[in-house]
């Protein structure tokens, strides 16, 4: 079982944090962020992501209805961008693409949800994950916005480089402002407060209060807050709207002033605890939005010039669906200033890397603005920057900018001042290029993208769309950064099994003194089969090492074990550190005599019934404990109940000779309805062994009887064989395993 590198955090004395800017500069050739002046400590990073927030919904980008003074401070006191760009046109694949460094010709997650929400891949880094390395404490709070909804998936937070979470998981859930939960790290933590569709607690609240306890909690050592709350999206829900009372608007156009202005005072409130704890002079913020300004939920964007001099709004490829707000903000560090680089926000994550001092891939999108936030030539400019929409949902202002087009595939590239946009009528990326509709506008001279110059240019427009087709890929396979580790699923008792765990570097120099080492319970044995570590580990290559772990023979059945795996190396930026820490569950002992299921302990039981649900383990009772099963009136002793679908899997470890049962639809079930179809199965570690034809109550009961020698894991499955599940409910009677 392959898992997700996870992050050990270390101390900042322990991971060579202490004269981290230096080390940076040295690494990245960049110099540092008025280290001398600030002390030598590596800078704290906070990155502030707002949720559709327009280009000229900001004072400093030209908003006259909306009040942002404490935004308008830091654009006053840093670095204020003009050309920024989003990643996407809509929230999903614009924040995948932020946290990877990969354009949305490259990211795993290009669309919107439509349907089961975009995840991360395993092999795609975050800014989250490079910072942990060097010892960083990271955190992410708001909007996540990649699935499953679940704590324990690799797409998750706590998987993927932040080690404390808080808010929503799913990209739907984070439109409702009074939710009734917010997840924790792996675990929903409910809401009284809004239980039943009370309006009790505005969830950007509690993000508020849990990004300052962050900062509060790590003021003292170097961290990393991805803060990303989910105003002003739609609907316009806030507590407070008085501030636009006055004003002879929609309330939906009120709230939605509010909430930009609700924004504001929390960004204020970060900068203000910054500034309490003594740590903003020590501290790069960056400020920026996911893209355009948003129409839904009766806002009218128009009201507010929400795209400022731009055409376009959220969903559009043109201008006012992609430029952003973006400030950088260090007092002492970054000089007050405007820059018209273009800059899109992959290069949050080389920059952030190379602010802490970190190594990053490089199979990236992203370059490293670091130099140009410390004042110094900006040597890092992109020959051209790209964009990929797939979105489905419309709306009036934005359909309307692309000329009834807003659900047609479409892609842009700007290189220089030119910019090129493009349509497919077909959802086919791989249509042929002359099926395309290309416009190309000269923002030097017409920023508002109002004059398709694309017929007077052939040679520009053959350029850009050969830019567009080299500029993605179907599949983007990545070079392996960090630590992962390969676990069997299960241990057995006295058993040795294999561990193998790989370093790879994917940066672009070598890391000195690569070494893997592992921690297991007391008891438990673990003895290297390969070499540990190496004097170097060059740029692009991997490091594997293999251990045989045997788990003491009294090791408790039913326990798990954690498996620590730690992977060190040096760099010129200073030490990194990667740890995961496996799980492996102990399987019970193999029976040494024959034996009936229900007399032993499953190793798992998915949607099982009667003592399969009610025990943790069967061998609870004397014989005759299994539940009775009826078939045709012939009552068995011993079984097992299930629905459909179900699967209980049973330690044998190779000592069992045959398996024996009756599966079917008993008569209980029958005489609640006619409608039950099944299909059951028996499979040894995976591999079937038996497979019944469809089963009923009017069928009666198969007979099974195979051969299981040699097979470590029993797996008995049902599966619904109709489409309808009711009635399902199917058993095994007489199940027993006979021992060699």
């Amino acid at each position: 079982m392959s898992s997700r590198r996870q992050f050990l955090a270390g101390s900042a004395a322990t991971l060579g944090l202490a004269a981290l800017p230096a080390a940076a500069a040295a690494a990245t050739g960049s110099r540092p962020l008025n280290a001398a002046a600030t002390g030598d400590r590596a800078p704290n990073i906070v990155v502030i992501l707002a949720d559709d927030l327009g280009y000229g919904d900001l004072g400093a980008y030209g908003q006259k209805l909306i009040a942002t003074p404490r935004i308008d401070q830091l654009a006053a006191e840093g670095l204020r961008f003009t050309d920024a760009y989003a990643l996407a046109a809509v929230c999903a694949p614009s924040r995948a693409s932020l946290l990877t460094g990969l354009h949305t010709g490259h990211s795993p997650v290009r669309a919107n949800p439509n349907g089961a929400q975009g995840s991360l891949r395993d092999g795609d880094t975050t800014f989250g994950e490079v910072l942990r390395s060097r010892g960083y404490r990271t955190g992410v709070i708001g909007k996540w916005g990649f699935g499953p909804e679940q704590g324990d998936q690799p797409s998750h937070p706590n998987a993927r480089g932040f080690e404390e979470f808080f808010g929503y998981i799913d990209h739907g859930h984070a439109h409702e402002y009074y939710p009734q939960y917010l997840w924790h790290n792996g675990a929903k933590e409910t809401i009284p407060a809004n239980a039943g569709g009370a309006k009790g607690r505005y969830a950007p609240d509690l993000i508020e209060q849990h990004a300052l306890a962050f900062i509060d909690t790590h003021a003292a050592e170097p961290f990393l807050l991805f803060l990303t709350p989910n105003v002003p999206h739609a609907p316009s829900d806030i507590p407070d709207s008085s501030a636009y009372a006055a004003r002879s608007w929609s309330q939906e156009n009120k709230g939605h002033a509010a909430q930009i202005s609700y924004f504001d005072a929390l960004v204020g409130k970060v900068t203000d605890r910054l500034r309490a704890r003594g740590i903003a002079e020590n501290t790069v913020v960056l400020l920026t939005s996911d893209n355009g300004p948003h129409e839904e939920g009766g806002v009218n964007p128009d009201l507010f010039d929400a795209n400022g001099p731009l055409r376009g709004y959220k969903r559009n490829l043109y201008e006012g669906g992609i430029r952003v707000p973006l400030i950088a903000w260090a007092p002492g560090r970054i000089a007050a200033g405007e820059t018209n680089r273009p800059t899109p926000l992959t290069d949050v994550l080389p920059t952030v890397a190379d602010l802490g001092g970190a190594p990053a891939p490089s199979d990236i999108d992203g370059l490293s603005a670091a130099p140009l936030l410390a004042g110094g030539a900006d040597s890092a400019n992109h020959t051209h920057l790209y964009w990929f929409r797939d979105e489905r949902g419309v709306t009036t202002r934005a359909n309307s900018q692309d000329n009834g087009r807003a659900t047609w595939l479409a892609e842009a590239v700007r290189k220089g001042d030119w910019k090129a946009v493009r349509f497919a009528p077909d959802r086919d990326h791989n249509l042929p290029d002359a099926q395309w509709q290309v416009e190309l506008y000269n923002l030097a001279g017409d920023l508002g993208e109002q004059h398709n110059v694309a017929s007077l240019n052939p040679a520009v427009v053959t350029d850009l769309v050969a830019l567009m087709r080299a500029s993605w890929r179907d599949t983007y396979p990545r070079r392996q950064f960090g630590l992962d580790a390969t676990v069997p699923a299960n241990a057995a008792p006295g058993v040795p099994f294999t561990l193998s765990a790989t370093l790879g570097n994917a940066a672009a120099r070598p890391w000195d003194d690569p070494l893997l080492t592992v921690t297991a319970p007391a008891g438990w044995l673990v003895r290297a089969t390969t070499t540990t570590g190496q004097a170097q580990l060059a740029a692009g290559a991997v490091l594997t090492v293999s251990w045989e772990v045997t788990p003491p023979a009294t090791a408790s059945p039913g326990t798990n074990a954690a498996l620590g795996i730690k992977a060190s190396a040096r760099t010129a930026g200073g030490p990194l550190t990667f740890s995961t820490t496996e799980v492996v569950p102990v399987l019970p002992a193999p029976p040494n005599a024959d034996a009936y299921l229900s007399d032993l302990t499953w190793v798992s039981a998915a949607n099982g019934w009667g003592p399969v649900e009610r025990d943790t383990s069967n061998g609870r009772k004397a014989a005759g404990d299994g539940t009775p099963i009826s078939f045709a009136g012939t009552t068995y002793a011993k079984g097992l109940g299930v629905h459909a679908p179900s699967e209980i899997v049973y330690h044998l470890g190779g000592r069992a000779n045959r398996f024996t049962a009756l599966v079917g639809i008993d008569d209980f079930s029958t005489r609640q309805s006619a409608l039950g179809a099944t299909k059951a199965s028996v499979r040894g570690d995976g591999r079937p062994l038996f497979t019944s034809g469809t089963l009923t109550g009017a069928s009666g009961p198969v007979a099974i009887d195979v051969d299981v020698r040699g097979v470590r894991l029993l797996q008995l499955v049902v599966e619904d064989a109709n489409g309808n599940s009711a009635f399902d409910h199917t058993s095994w009677a007489r199940a027993r395993v006979t021992v060699l």
